[in-house]
């Protein structure tokens, strides 16, 4: 399998799995994407299933990466980190949610950043240094430090906002030493990928540095992203005895959105899926106007969905070949703002006893709205967001031993301002 890049449709340059997962970005600017999509058995990807996730994950990453590695090595990387579940919550009737938090760090970025992690591991064997720089909205920094924690050979710079994010989501990611770099970021969101973007595009620096991104432009943080979906579809088929689901998925840089998407070209069967977001709605208003329009970031309590100009969106059209009728035809829009997204929150504790995180209950109010027949992903625990949680329910919920342990310890950090050359300056002298 070759990969080459979404702006170029004539596939004139083509790389190997190595050659894209390290340099993140293609040449070009855009993200890179399969040379072509393999069609799978869905008898095969049920029956996996019906053993674990990891069985089912094997079949998915066989199919994906085609005689690039050994069964044996991948079976035993994939045992190694996927040793969590992912559960489908009936909260009653037909309304079913997708966890996809029971991972180390309690986010649905587990998923991608712990296979990315074990595949760099598999690919890097010769151990030559390679700096992994993403920028993070919330809980991919964590993801991406608890992925390639240790790995020999990396050394990881997670970028984000000062202020900007919950003191857990801070307290994951500048506890953990070692190979992990956190830096600060006077900015938003969309200054920290900005700045990684830049780096990306300076190709006299990436000849200096070897340098590749964990943020879901990386196609071994994107792809994998797609095998919960299978295994959400085995879970929901079996608990309802339906075939074509409806997904909601809260979004905010697309790259969970168009991985569900990239399922359905390999033979998944869904209905049709919702994209939910918060005030950043670019999006959801893009199906509504045709017109694609990013702006400045808005600060929400689902901060993690706060992206003003997502990434993934060239995935997105490059899947549907351009086609406005296309991506319609396969996508919903919604959207909602704080005020909405605490009635959610409330509206399910109150009705189903069941405390939801600010994302996840985005996608349950696009589930309500549209009234579907298939499942919403919860993409983070509840106790990530516990400030949220109590001002909008009034009292305190338990906190996972494993996130209290993050808290305890002390934040180390690099503070720098938005600014290329400071970020240039420090991955070459400062790490």
């Amino acid at each position: 399998m070759k990969y080459f890049s979404t702006r170029d449709r004539e596939k004139r340059n083509l790389f190997s799995l190595k050659e894209a997962a390290f340099m993140g970005l293609a040449p070009d600017g855009g993200l890179f994407v399969p040379e072509f999509i393999p069609k799978v058995d869905m008898e095969e990807v049920e029956r996996r299933a019906a053993i674990s996730y990891t069985e089912m994950a094997l079949y998915l990453t066989e199919q994906l990466f085609p005689d690039e590695f050994e069964s044996n090595e991948l079976r035993a990387m994939l045992e190694k980190i996927y040793d969590f579940d992912c559960k489908l919550h009936h909260m009653e009737g037909d309304k079913y949610t997708l966890e996809l938090f029971h991972g180390p760090t309690f986010a649905f970025k587990d998923f991608g950043a712990k296979f990315m992690g074990g595949m760099i591991g598999l690919l890097n064997k010769s151990s030559e240094e390679l700096i992994v720089l993403t920028a993070t909205s919330g809980d991919t920094g964590s993801a991406v430090a608890n992925g390639f924690y240790n790995v020999d050979g990396i050394k990881v710079v997670v970028l984000y906002p000062e202020g900007k994010i919950s003191n857990l989501q801070e307290s994951q990611m500048t506890t953990l030493g070692g190979n992990i770099r956190p830096v600060k970021v006077n900015g938003t969101f969309d200054d920290c990928q900005a700045l990684v973007k830049a780096v990306f595009n300076d190709k006299e620096f990436r000849q200096i540095k070897n340098i590749t991104s964990a943020n879901s432009i990386n196609l071994l943080r994107w792809i994998p992203q797609s095998f919960y979906y299978f295994y959400g579809y085995y879970l929901w088929k079996k608990a309802t005895g339906k075939t074509m689901p409806e997904i909601v998925v809260p979004s905010g840089n697309y790259g969970n959105l168009t991985a569900g998407m990239l399922a359905t070209f390999m033979g998944l069967p869904v209905k049709k899926f919702t994209a939910a977001s918060n005030s950043n709605d670019i999006i959801p208003k893009l199906l509504m106007s045709g017109n694609y329009e990013p702006k400045a970031s808005i600060r929400t309590i689902a901060n993690a969905m706060d992206v003003g100009n997502p990434s993934n969106y060239e995935r997105m059209v490059y899947l549907y070949d351009d086609s406005f009728e296309k991506l319609t035809a396969a996508l919903n829009g919604y959207s909602c703002d704080d005020e909405e997204i605490r009635k959610g929150i409330k509206e399910i504790y109150e009705k189903y006893g069941y405390v939801s995180d600010p994302h996840s209950a985005v996608g349950y109010n696009a589930a309500k709205h549209y009234d579907i027949d298939g499942f919403w992903l919860s993409t983070a625990h509840y106790a990530k967001f516990g400030e949220v949680i109590k001002d909008t329910l009034g009292q305190e919920f338990e906190i996972p031993a494993a996130l209290k342990t993050a808290m305890s310890k002390p934040k180390v950090a690099k503070t720098m301002g938005n600014d290329i050359d400071q970020l240039k300056d420090y991955i070459l002298n400062g790490i």
